[in-house]
């Protein structure tokens, strides 16, 4: 794969252009609580079907013209994994009521990750897909991977992750950050393990967050999560601080003192529903099937990592960009197309994005 970049040192200051302001790396974890509290924990609570069936759908048809991976060729009697795309973005519109959702363009994609379900349900692997990484974008050369969206829509993002990863999408989430703070104190706050101290400068409230295990409420979960500045590796240490939110908070709803509290699920559903956007073939007999298949999914059978990449680098167009590492790539992709992203992750946690 081939691109033009000059090598910069880790954390360099990006080229000055105009952006968007506030959350530029949605907590995903949202998009993540339909495929685990939704699916994993089952859809068949009567209490959330109501509620299930008011979340918007979008169509991810393909344009036919678009090359796409294979699809997964399964023996009789075997299943293939399942791959769920989570997108984030800091953009009101992307979940505004009046918004076609057919029509979603003009933003970039803040965040996202790809959870795979394994052939036999029983193990999540999710992996952090980094918003700068420079792809190509099929009919547009190359860009940085979040910049599907904005070039093409909902379809088009899916189509560049796809061939990002290998292995094709089976179902979609898109949440924006609304949702963000409800969600963490409707389950009661989220303990992660911090793996270094530091002060947000995200203008999050400025909070200090201590080295170990500390409980978040909302308002200091957004923070923890957005915050990217206080480290020398930028975004490489706010994904994997990402992750260990997201490994926090699916272990909190995935535990039995939230599943068996119809109050407390249904709070915490309640504050996510408004803010997000569902493919259309997510409907509710595909949740209730899933959610019986990946019944003894629990938060200590999930892997976490981030995409191989060889650090960062300045596109010839002036930009600052993450460069993929293809050679491990084209491992990651032999994996999501196996089903055995799994193994993958094992030897691949965090740190081991940069080589």
């Amino acid at each position: 794969m081939n691109s033009a970049y000059t090598p910069t040192e880790l954390g360099g200051a990006r080229p000055a252009r105009k952006r968007r302001r506030g959350l530029r790396n949605l907590l995903i974890a949202v998009g993540v609580l339909i495929a685990l509290l939704v699916i994993a924990a089952g859809i068949g609570y009567a209490l959330l079907s109501s509620s299930y069936n008011e979340v918007r759908r979008f169509s991810i048809h393909q344009d036919p013209s678009l090359t796409r991976p294979a699809a997964v060729a399964v023996a009789d009697g075997m299943q293939a994994p399942i791959n769920i795309l989570l997108l984030g973005s800091d953009s009101r519109e992307s979940t505004d009521p009046l918004t076609n959702v057919e029509d979603l363009t003009g933003f970039r994609s803040d965040a996202m990750m790809v959870a795979q379900v394994s052939p036999d349900r029983e193990v999540v692997t999710i992996v952090s897909i980094m918003r700068d990484n420079w792809v190509p974008i099929q009919g547009f050369g190359e860009a940085k991977i979040n910049a599907a969206f904005s070039l093409g829509g909902l379809p088009l993002a899916v189509n560049t992750v796809e061939n990002f990863i290998g292995a094709r999408i089976d179902h979609v989430a898109l949440v924006d950050f609304q949702s963000f703070k409800g969600l963490t104190d409707a389950v009661g706050g989220v303990t992660v393990h911090n793996s270094q101290a530091f002060t947000a400068q995200n203008g999050g409230g400025g909070f200090t967050f201590a080295e170990g295990d500390i409980t978040l409420n909302g308002d200091q979960a957004l923070s923890f999560v957005r915050e990217r500045y206080a480290f020398a590796d930028g975004d490489y240490q706010r994904a994997r601080n990402q992750q260990a939110y997201l490994q926090g908070l699916m272990k909190q709803v995935l535990s039995k003192g939230t599943l068996t509290d119809a109050t407390k699920l249904m709070d915490t559903f309640n504050a996510l529903k408004s803010y997000l956007i569902l493919d259309e073939e997510l409907d509710l007999p595909e949740a209730m099937r899933l959610g019986f298949d990946m019944r003894t999914v629990r938060a200590d059978t999930i892997e976490f990592f981030t995409s191989p990449t060889l650090g960062t680098g300045t596109s010839t167009d002036g930009q600052s960009i993450v460069l993929p590492n293809w050679a491990e790539i084209a491992n990651m992709q032999a994996a999501f197309q196996s089903g055995t992203l799994a193994e993958f992750a094992a030897l691949h946690g965090p740190g081991s994005e940069l080589p």
